[in-house]
């Protein structure tokens, strides 16, 4: 009896999280055909996300602000690619510039 109990306690979880899956899907076609001006960035206003509107104007996220309050159009991140020998280099110099190394490595061994 209690087999069955979570038999069917499992299908309607199942069935559940299907249909949220489902729903989520509907919504984020629906969300990815509207168009949000401004270039394609979506910017929200103090309507939709607590922030801030100058008299029904668009403001963006302080955090996208420099220090005159001018929009960064520069990407934030920028990585630079490496081999795997520069990796290793700088590991090496920075295990080597630790302090907690030793002079003699052979001590290591015996002790």
């Amino acid at each position: 009896m209690l087999h069955l109990i979570y038999i069917l306690a499992f299908t309607v979880l199942a069935f559940l999280a299907v249909g949220n899956l489902i729903r989520n899907l509907m919504m984020l076609g629906m969300e990815s055909q509207r168009s949000y001006g401004n270039r394609g960035r979506f910017v929200p206003n103090a309507s939709e996300s607590g922030g801030y509107s100058q008299a029904g104007r668009l403001v963006p996220h302080p955090e996208l602000l420099d220090d005159h309050g001018n929009v960064v159009n520069e990407p934030f991140l920028v990585m630079r690619s490496m081999t795997v020998e520069d990796a290793r280099e700088r590991l090496d110099a920075l295990y080597e510039a630790s302090p907690s190394v030793t002079d003699d490595p052979q001590s290591e061994t015996q002790g």
